[in-house]
């Protein structure tokens, strides 16, 4: 059955580029299986490769060495129309900057990523009305990104990366930009998610105060991974 097959899971993974002509050797030999469902805090300093590993997962990038299996296939396997397949329909992606467009509203970025991937209008906008709904942002709809709070943006990058019923939810430092009190109403929201709708949600951070929310941690130090 699928849901007793891992939703991912990395062995010895190893992940290495250049800068330049510097040398980076971002991932060391990373063992890690996430279930479905887990709610998971990637932690550790800046360059110690949380976000490498993150692009990782939300397969923008590839390892260098290891193997990588996500919902059961080796994404080696997979083609490159295949990895953006996947990405749009089963990953969803809050970045620390928001990146709303802003010429749209509220409601036309949380449609967006349903009409990329071909759905009519009048469908996108009912499940994207939905899903500001049960987020409590329906007072936000026809407001573009420049009448939002901080706050009420990531809020809103997060309804649209709920939008397509992703399997996963990967936000990179959703907290980076906000201050403490805003930070953890973020914070609470994934964790709603996380148990309300039954989505993988994994985060990383920087800030200490935010790890006794998460249940399970992942530290990151030099691209070794130092406790799970």
């Amino acid at each position: 059955m699928a849901s007793d097959i891992p939703l991912f899971k990395l062995e010895g993974v190893e992940k290495e580029y250049r800068v330049g002509s510097q040398h980076i050797h971002a991932l060391r030999g990373v063992d890690l299986q996430i279930e479905r469902g887990d709610y998971m805090v990637i932690w550790g300093p800046s360059g110690s490769g949380k976000s490498t590993l993150l692009n990782i997962l939300g397969l923008i990038d590839t390892p260098t060495a290891g193997a990588l299996t996500f919902d059961g296939r080796q994404i080696e396997a997979l083609s490159d129309n295949d990895l953006s397949d996947w990405r749009s329909r089963k990953i969803g992606f809050v970045f620390q900057n928001f990146n709303l467009l802003p010429v749209l509203t509220a409601l036309e970025n949380v449609m967006l990523p349903l009409q990329v991937q071909g759905m009519p209008v009048r469908p996108a906008k009912e499940k994207a009305l939905g899903i500001l709904d049960k987020l409590g942002l329906m007072e936000f709809c026809t407001l573009r990104p420049d009448h939002l709070s901080g706050g009420q943006k990531q809020r809103v990058a997060i309804a649209r990366a709920l939008v397509t019923d992703p399997l996963l939810l990967i936000a990179d430092e959703p907290t980076a930009n906000l201050d403490s009190n805003t930070s953890h109403e973020v914070i609470n929201l994934i964790e709603s998610i996380n148990l309300e709708m039954k989505t993988s949600c994994i985060f990383t951070t920087h800030d200490p105060r935010l790890l006794d929310r998460v249940p399970r941690k992942l530290r990151l130090v030099d691209g070794v991974v130092s406790c799970s």
